[in-house]
């Protein structure tokens, strides 16, 4: 039988899970130094049984000027799915969600070795509209970080 401190029965399991929102001003679907902090996105943290996916905690949250949410989560969610999603962004002109970026998982336990009360997420980004994009300073950019980029048609390689 595994041995607890009375300590530890007394003190409630709070975490902090920290993330960043960000518009992606090149569209290419991963941060630059272009990207942009969004002020006042809506998140939502889920865990959900593994078994029947029924909700079991969730909590809301908005970014600040930085882009920075931050959602104290009460309770060992070690058993869940856990995952922090986008529900919308306030920028008109960048309010597209990106597949990839539009949710991140998070381990929500503090039986798994970390010490640290808080859990950071990986960034979650929405692109801006295509029209709004200064393709001149973004290629520079991508080229900046060894990307090659077809100045007419947009299209960006990784060189081999």
């Amino acid at each position: 039988m595994e041995k607890t401190s009375i300590v530890a029965l007394l003190i409630p399991c709070l975490l902090d899970v920290i993330g960043k929102v960000y518009c992606d001003t090149c569209r290419v679907e991963f941060e630059t130094k272009l990207s942009q902090p969004i002020n006042e996105v809506k998140v939502h943290l889920e865990c959900k049984n593994r078994t029947d996916e029924r909700i079991v905690y969730s909590k809301d949250a908005v970014s600040d000027k930085l882009g920075m949410y931050s959602i104290p989560v009460e309770g060992d969610h070690e058993d869940e799915l856990r995952e922090v999603s986008l529900i919308e962004s306030p920028r008109k002109n960048c309010n597209e969600m990106m597949e990839s970026w539009r949710k991140a998982r998070v381990m929500l336990t503090r039986r798994d070795g970390v010490t640290d009360l808080t859990r950071q997420t990986n960034s979650l980004g929405f692109k801006i509209k295509a029209e709004d994009v200064d393709t001149k300073a973004c290629v520079k950019v991508l080229e900046e970080m060894g990307f090659v980029v077809d100045g007419k048609t947009g299209v960006v390689e990784i060189p081999s």
